[in-house]
């Protein structure tokens, strides 16, 4: 059995002229805030809607509601950026990205990391990459395991949506929304050689 915490991570691409970022942010969640968190991104989201809270669809408005939301429900975040990350080279950031986030998460006791699905070739690809960084970069016989959800069915991956929302805003020159969760985040750089 996995130890609680778990962590929920999504991602956000910049693009910029010189290659823009690759951002993975992760939302660190014990057992009892899991339902208080997905109870609060429902809220955001709207009762009677359907599909999943997506930050790129949010208008000014609801993003700032969003992010007090998350600020006030207290968690703990880690967000890992790498750069420069070009439109096409976008797998490659998520690699490398992946596999810091995994150390990370590790150093602050997670050993399950829930993200959104994407294809089932692609959900390898991270379960290979979290498999590498836990051989080269971790104490040997340490657990780690990925799992992947539909991102409409679980709403903490909403919450980490808006996390990678809030960097990606930073790095567009709105940091009002940083300075609200920024206390919070443990931030990880990672630099790709060109």
């Amino acid at each position: 059995m996995l130890p609680i915490p778990q962590a929920f991570a999504d991602e956000s691409h910049f693009t910029v002229e010189q290659g823009g970022s690759y951002i993975l942010g992760a939302v660190i969640v014990a057992e009892p805030q899991r339902e208080a968190i997905r109870e609060a991104m429902l809220e955001l989201r709207g009762r009677h809607r359907r599909g999943k809270l997506h930050w790129h669809d949010m208008k000014v408005q609801a993003r700032l509601n969003a992010v007090r939301t998350l600020a006030a429900l207290g968690g703990s975040y880690v967000v890992v950026t790498g750069t420069p990350v070009s439109v096409t080279d976008q797998e490659r950031g998520r690699a490398k990205c992946l596999e810091r986030l995994v150390v990370e998460l590790h150093d602050r006791g997670v050993a399950d990391l829930r993200m959104e699905g994407r294809t089932r070739q692609l959900n390898g690809r991270d379960i290979r990459v979290a498999t590498k960084a836990r051989y080269n970069d971790l104490y040997k016989g340490v657990q780690f395991a990925i799992t992947h959800l539909p991102g409409s069915s679980e709403p903490l991956l909403w919450a980490a949506d808006i996390l990678a929302g809030v960097v990606h805003a930073r790095m567009a020159g709105v940091p009002e929304l940083w300075a609200l969760l920024a206390p919070q985040v443990v931030e990880s750089a990672v630099l790709f050689r060109q």
